[in-house]
């Protein structure tokens, strides 16, 4: 609980520094005020508003939601239940989970994957990455490291790393993944 009041501290802090009232923030993101004001009262922000108040300040999501540095150099997971609210996604939409990124959008884009006993196929881009497990679990593949997330677990990491993705199990996974430049 003490993760989740720190977060909300966190976003707090940064609209007020931003000279922003909780009326004029939850307009601008087009969420009722009182809904607001619960989100910073308890910390229970959905993950959707915690993208579009991280973009909407040009403050990095790791951040905000962690107090760790900007620039992460490996990867940090979030496993459900234990304290941070990164991976609740209560009634969540497609649409929500878009964000701006610069002068972008970053569509997240929702993957499923098969059961299988192949190797994951391990790739490198730019950006930061973070994949949400929906359904099932999946590994995370590290070069050497293989860890292994379950439904509602998150992972955030510099997609730098040679990593890849891969079913968990003998029933098919769904995860969402975004990544940011």
């Amino acid at each position: 609980m003490e993760s989740i009041k720190e977060m909300a501290a966190r976003i707090r802090e940064l609209r007020e520094v931003c000279d922003y009232t909780q009326e004029k923030l939850a307009a601008e993101l087009g969420i009722a005020a009182e809904i607001y004001a619960g989100y910073e009262q308890n910390g229970d922000f959905p993950i959707s508003v915690i993208y579009e108040i991280a973009n909407k300040f040009g403050v990095d999501l790791n951040e905000l939601i962690t107090g760790e540095p900007s620039r992460i150099n490996t990867y940090q997971v979030v496993r459900r239940g234990q304290g941070k609210t990164v991976s609740r996604f209560p009634g969540y939409r497609f649409k929500d989970l878009a964000f701006r990124y610069a002068d972008k959008i970053m569509q997240p884009l929702l993957v499923t994957l098969e059961p299988s006993d192949e190797p994951a196929e391990l790739v490198t881009h730019a950006g930061q990455e973070f994949n949400l497990v929906l359904k099932g679990s999946i590994d995370v593949v590290f070069e050497d490291k293989i860890i292994n997330l379950g439904e509602g677990d998150s992972i955030y990491f510099n997609p730098s790393y040679p990593h890849g993705q891969r079913c968990h199990g003998d029933t098919k996974a769904r995860f969402l993944t975004v990544i940011s430049e």
